[in-house]
């Protein structure tokens, strides 16, 4: 039996200046799922990338201490869970994309726990 969990990976695309409640966005988001108990989340910063309703290139320069760059939130859980998150997530985000996929997962755990599913299993 494989120890792999097949689930599904939520990626959500928006921009660094992106606020939900007077904190950045992508950190409310990651908050929400956390609070949710989602099995895991990411947040990525991009160089460079373009989207939204103005097509605008957004770039890192090397002085630019604020801009507006692309970041990516990746998500990882069952698609149950995953299905429950985007409602709250769609309401959050003003402008941005989403995308979902079949993923196949492993969660790494500490080894006490490890040994404490062995037993289990």
């Amino acid at each position: 039996m494989s120890p792999f969990i097949v689930g599904q990976l939520l990626r959500i695309f928006v921009g660094e200046g992106d606020m939900w409640h007077g904190r950045p966005l992508y950190t409310a988001i990651v908050q929400m799922l956390r609070h949710e108990g989602v099995a895991g989340a990411s947040v990525f910063r991009g160089i460079e990338g373009f989207g939204g309703s103005l097509h605008e290139i957004h770039v890192a320069k090397i002085f630019q201490f604020r801009g507006d760059l692309p970041i990516l939130i990746e998500v990882i859980d069952t698609e149950e869970k995953i299905a429950q998150v985007i409602p709250r997530i769609d309401e959050m985000v003003g402008e941005g994309t989403m995308t979902l996929e079949r993923v196949e997962y492993y969660r790494l755990l500490p080894r006490r726990e490890k040994s404490k599913n062995l037993v289990k299993a």
